[in-house]
């Protein structure tokens, strides 16, 4: 069967917005990463620009491509799809959409002053790109149907620990409330902090909950009224996509993230989801080995690179032996020196 002949590929403007959601809501692909409301929310919570690129042909949209423009004195300029995210990449309906979608965005990224263009997901975009293969595993399943199935599902030696968790003196809330939104933030800075990387500005968290409406919320483990653990979760087409976790120093000993997700499970379970997406982690990692303990199986996700100068893509990944001093220093750093600085630098991770 032929390709339909593309007519062009485009920058979206103002006037398409009916024209994406629509076929963002048809397209069976379609992840929150994709969303225009998650390109607008995170550029607008780090202080960049987001894009979007269109393949039109003449009986309408072939395929679409979100990006962020991500600036970086540190780490350098790129066009990511999509900022912030785990997922993205090009979004199409027929594979003669994909490479065009791709060239375009190499050739924003030279206009923009971009030295790296970076595809997390979707189809290969053609020849010249990186693929990463290796880096990155993502892990995700059905969720069950009560309670009892759920505990059953989980491999026996994280069950214990779940229960034990479930019998702790711990309690759980859920909202989208000031307190909910701060008592998060603490959370999470320590507990990126503490592996050594920086902590996202403040307003990132604010712009996606209010992007999202009633499609995001937060999850807190209180122990005597201190928060321990907290999620950030998205909830998309049936799917809980617990985003942004952590826990302070004190929540291993509580087990309190072990009840905060076996909790978000069941909150989600109760606003109608059926699968639970615990998002990525390096391969080889305790985080990844803590999913695996759960019953969650790892599936490699493949990322795509290519720069626009000829030289080597930018590196982001914490685990790049170049990068060992600086998260071992960032380790010791005192909590309220890490949060004051490490916006300026997380904001251009991207």
């Amino acid at each position: 069967m032929a390709v339909p002949s593309l007519v062009r590929v485009r920058a979206a403007e103002t006037s398409d917005a009916a024209r994406i959601a629509t076929y963002l809501d048809a397209h069976s692909q379609t992840s929150p990463f994709h969303l225009s409301r998650w390109g607008r929310a995170v550029a607008y919570g780090c202080g960049q620009r987001s894009h979007c690129l269109l393949a039109e042909r003449p009986d309408g949209l072939a395929g679409l491509l979100s990006l962020t423009e991500i600036r970086s004195p540190i780490f350098g300029n790129a066009l990511v799809s999509s900022g912030f995210a785990v997922g993205g990449g090009v979004l199409a309906s027929d594979a003669g959409a994909v490479a065009p979608l791709a060239e375009a965005a190499v050739a924003l990224a030279r206009e923009t002053g971009c030295a790296t263009v970076e595809l997390r997901g979707g189809p290969h975009p053609g020849a010249g790109w990186q693929a990463d293969t290796e880096t990155y595993v993502g892990f995700a399943r059905d969720l069950q149907p009560d309670e009892a199935a759920e505990l059953k599902a989980v491999p026996r030696k994280q069950r214990a620990e779940i229960r034990k968790a479930l019998g702790s003196d711990l309690t759980v809330t859920t909202g989208r409330d000031a307190a909910h939104l701060r008592a998060h933030y603490a959370v999470y800075a320590e507990s990126v902090r503490n592996l050594g990387t920086p902590v996202f500005p403040r307003h990132l968290f604010v712009s996606v909950l209010e992007a999202f409406g009633d499609d995001a919320d937060i999850l807190v483990v209180w122990k005597d009224g201190a928060p321990v653990a907290a999620v950030f979760s998205l909830y998309w087409r049936g799917t809980v996509y617990p985003f942004w976790g952590g826990g302070t120093a004190a929540a291993r000993g509580l087990r309190a993230n072990d009840r905060m997700y076996f909790a978000l499970m069941g909150h989600a379970r109760a606003r109608g989801c059926t699968r639970f997406d615990f998002g990525r982690s390096k391969a080889g990692t305790g985080a990844a080995a803590f999913k695996k303990n759960w019953g969650f199986e790892p599936a490699p996700l493949t990322y795509y690179k290519r720069s626009t100068d000829g030289a080597e893509p930018r590196s982001i990944n914490p685990d790049d032996p170049k990068y060992r001093v600086q998260v071992a220093l960032w380790q010791k750093l005192p909590l309220f020196v890490a949060n004051r600085v490490g916006p300026f630098i997380a904001r251009g991770l991207g």
